[in-house]
């Protein structure tokens, strides 16, 4: 077995933004290298192995139609969102309204991610169609103030124009979440430690009374 099969790591991704925003050929792009333009309201799950940084990665991609109904009541939605380990909100920098609707993805992703500590859901925001910015209504440093605010990386991105930039996007999630991974088993040992040494001399008082 080669080191590089001995850290594989699978995990598991939603791509959400609201109708129009290119989530599908963003996805489909990173995954075939191809644009395709158009798409009707499938719903899919993709699985695809990458490498990153020398490490070969398993990616299941859940891209789906936009719903008004993206709560945490939504049965199917609170499926999606607990089966994520990280998330890309997409935008079209051509569209206010969905860039507007990031704030309230956040927040959902938030509220049903229940992380240890201050360990955060991995979430990348992506502003789409950079190609069309003669088009643009959203500009870069409001993407950019906005993944500042709740401390997510940005990227500003053409699906239709260039495959590399979305490989960016992809393999920064990924990133992403092996990071939050390996804080989370920090933090699982160190609660590890601290319940030992509790069980320790719980029992030297106990020997003593």
């Amino acid at each position: 077995m080669t080191a590089l099969n001995t850290q594989r790591m699978e995990a598991n991704i939603v791509v959400l933004g609201t109708d129009n925003v290119g989530k599908s050929a963003l996805t489909v792009r990173f995954l075939t290298r191809r644009f395709i333009g158009e798409y009707g309201d499938i719903e899919s799950i993709y699985s695809h192995s990458v490498i990153v940084d020398g490490r070969e990665q398993t990616l299941s991609i859940w891209d789906s139609p936009y719903s008004q109904d993206m709560s945490t009541e939504s049965t199917t939605f609170e499926k999606r969102l607990q089966w994520a380990d990280g998330f890309v909100l997409v935008y079209s920098i051509c569209d206010r309204a969905s860039f507007n609707n990031l704030s309230k993805l956040f927040q959902i992703i938030k509220a049903a991610k229940d992380y240890v500590g201050s360990e955060k859901a991995p979430v990348v925001i992506v502003g789409n169609k950079r190609d069309l910015h003669h088009r643009r209504t959203v500009l870069s440093e409001e993407g950019r103030l906005l993944a500042l605010s709740v401390d997510c990386q940005f990227y500003e991105v053409s699906a239709a124009e260039n495959y590399h930039s979305v490989l960016v996007v992809f393999h920064g999630l990924v990133n992403r979440i092996r990071e939050s991974r390996s804080a989370l088993k920090k933090t699982a040992g160190i609660k590890g430690i601290v319940k030992s040494m509790s069980a320790v001399f719980a029992r030297r008082r106990t020997d003593s009374l």
